[in-house]
């Protein structure tokens, strides 16, 4: 059962935004959803540490899920070993000797104190189902939208008090479903290589019980927004008479 037309929502936002990417529907839950295809992919040999899954990071389930919905089993995220924690599918001290983490510790990319401060989703859930937003059959936990520099401001414009967080990028999914928070992230060097984003692109998690609000609020920020490109536009052309 769905709450709200996530279609038209969805299509609202886009619009709104002037997004180039389509927003992603994220839910999670103990039973795998009626109708809804398992991920089709293919578990790779383990690496010396035990860990494989379908993709080399759970962040590559938001590229991969903008065109088609599919449902994830936990251990299809296992490769990763920092999603699974801020997915809730293991937790740090699972982990903690994976030649993942290892390796991030020992590159410095990240501390064990900043690690030990990670949010996470609190439940330990079997399945994660993705795809675009206007396919979802039931209310999504957490809505992911990509970004690029501009879009940002004005999302931000609208939530002034949302946290805007670097790595790793995926702790934006707990903060949006645990929290309540609508999360911004910089991006990550790993989810970035894995993902194959641009440069320029960031990404945002809304919390499904919110996205209405923040359809609404975002239509009213492009409308102040437009008057304030106008004047700009008109102010600046005192200084270009020839």
């Amino acid at each position: 059962m769905v709450s709200v037309n996530w279609e038209q929502a969805g299509k609202q936002l886009k619009q709104t935004l002037g997004l180039s990417h389509t927003p992603i529907a994220i839910t999670f839950s103990q039973e795998a959803p009626t109708g809804v295809p398992l991920h089709d992919g293919k578990m790779p040999d383990p690496s010396a540490d035990g860990r494989t899954g379908k993709v080399t990071a759970g962040c590559v389930f938001w590229v991969q899920s903008e065109e088609r919905t599919f449902t994830t089993k936990a251990e299809d995220h296992f490769n990763c070993s920092v999603g699974s924690v801020t997915h809730g599918l293991k937790t740090l001290e699972d982990v903690m000797k994976n030649e993942d983490v290892q390796g991030l510790l020992e590159t410095e990319w990240v501390t064990p104190e900043e690690a030990m401060q990670l949010p996470v989703v609190k439940n330990r859930y079997k399945f994660i189902t993705y795809g675009p937003i206007s396919q979802t059959s039931i209310d999504p936990d957490v809505i992911l939208l990509r970004l690029n520099a501009y879009q940002g401001m004005v999302l931000h414009d609208a939530f002034s008090d949302m946290p805007i967080v670097g790595k790793p990028q995926c702790h934006i999914i707990p903060l949006a479903k645990e929290q309540n928070q609508i999360a911004m992230s910089t991006g990550c060097t790993l989810s970035r290589i894995r993902t194959g984003m641009s440069p320029d692109e960031m990404t945002c998690a809304i919390p499904g019980s919110r996205f209405t609000e923040v359809v609404e609020k975002l239509a009213a920020r492009r409308e102040a927004n437009a008057r304030v490109a106008s004047y700009a536009n008109a102010d600046g052309r005192r200084f270009n008479k020839t």
